[in-house]
């Protein structure tokens, strides 16, 4: 699924507006035996959301200062997401811009944190279907394989070395 999703567009309506753009980098995640997983230990207080259903957001913070946004993917009872690493931004470019004070380039939603911060993803939405509502995605651009590429996740402690991460081969907004 984290494959499928490069190229679909990401959309949050605010009270400040609308903005979104299409995911070019994307990293999946599994349930127990992903020793980077927030879900390997099976289900908690903060991990249930990963066992489904499908579709929903799981929204989390971390270090004190980054919220992260991953789409729920696997069937109901299962765990699954992939975490929505960075977005090409296709409107709402001043908004991202403001939200980032940043003037303009790549730095505005290259990376998970950078990404929740232009287009206001918060714990807020943790839990909200992606599938209706103000924050969604929908199906877009469809890439071959020679367009993608596969390494392995980049950021996390334990099963790093597995080929999960996606991403849009070169294009400029991918994290790194």
């Amino acid at each position: 699924m984290a494959r499928e999703l490069l190229g679909c567009t990401l959309w949050h309506t605010t009270p400040s507006g609308k903005v979104g753009g299409m995911i070019v980098e994307t990293e999946g995640y599994l349930g127990h035996g992903d020793d980077a997983s927030h879900a390997r230990f099976g289900k908690t207080p903060r991990s249930r959301v990963l066992f489904g259903p499908p579709g929903l957001a799981y929204v989390y913070f971390v270090y004190g200062m980054h919220h992260m946004f991953n789409v729920v993917t696997e069937a109901d009872g299962v765990a699954g997401a992939v975490l929505i690493r960075a977005l090409e931004p296709l409107q709402g470019l001043d908004l991202m811009k403001e939200r980032r004070a940043k003037p303009d380039g790549v730095g505005l939603s290259n990376g998970p944190g950078r990404l929740c911060q232009a287009i206001a993803i918060t714990l807020e939405q943790n839990e909200a279907d992606l599938t209706s509502g103000p924050l969604g995605i929908w199906q877009g651009r469809s890439f071959a394989d020679s367009e993608a590429e596969t390494t392995p996740r980049i950021g996390v402690f334990g099963s790093v070395e597995e080929p999960y991460r996606f991403t849009v081969k070169g294009n400029p907004y991918i994290s790194r």
